[in-house]
C-alpha cells in the first residue's frame, strides 16, 4: 500500500526539511565559534571630518568605505589583541544587533568602542557615554594555551 499526500503536502515536506537542514549547516558553522566578552565604555561616532578624518570621513582606519545603515564598531587599540580584530562579529548586552569591527579607535583610548551612527549627530549625542558589556565572537581554534 502506498500512502499518497495530496500536492500541498509534498512541499510544505520539502519546505521543513530544506529548514530544518540548513539550520544544521548554521550550527555547524557556530560550533567553530564561542563568546567571549568584556566591560568597555561605549561611545557613538558619526562620519563627519571633526570625528574621523579630514581629508576621507567615510573610510576607517583599516580602508573600510562607511555607508548609511552599516552595523559598525571601533575598538580602542588595545582591544585588537584580545581578539576584537577586524571583521569581529561583536553584539552588546541587551541589543539583538549584530556588528562587525571595521574601524579602530586612537591609540589614546583604553577599553573602549565607538558606534557608528551614520551623520544622525542627535542619535550618537543621545547616546552619550556608558559603560556596556561586550559579547564578541573568536575561533575556537585561535585559543592560546598559557
Amino acid at each position: 500500500m502506498t500512502l499518497k499526500f495530496p500536492f500541498v503536502y509534498r512541499y510544505v515536506f520539502i519546505i521543513v526539511l530544506l529548514v530544518s537542514l540548513s539550520s544544521c549547516k548554521n550550527k555547524e558553522t557556530e560550533s567553530g565559534y564561542y563568546w567571549k566578552s568584556i566591560q568597555v565604555t561605549a561611545t557613538a561616532y558619526n562620519s563627519f571630518p571633526s570625528q574621523t578624518s579630514r581629508i576621507h570621513p567615510n573610510i576607517t582606519a583599516w580602508g573600510d568605505s562607511l555607508k548609511p545603515g552599516m552595523k559598525i564598531i571601533a575598538v580602542s587599540q588595545d582591544l585588537i589583541p584580545l581578539g576584537l580584530d577586524y571583521n569581529t562579529v561583536v553584539r552588546i548586552k541587551g541589543d539583538t544587533t549584530q556588528y562587525l569591527v571595521k574601524d579602530k579607535m586612537n591609540s589614546k583610548w583604553k577599553k573602549r568602542i565607538d558606534i557608528y551612527m551614520d551623520k544622525d549627530k542627535s542619535r550618537a549625542l543621545k547616546w552619550g557615554r556608558k559603560k556596556v558589556t561586550l559579547f564578541y565572537r573568536v575561533k575556537k581554534d585561535s585559543l592560546k594555551v598559557e
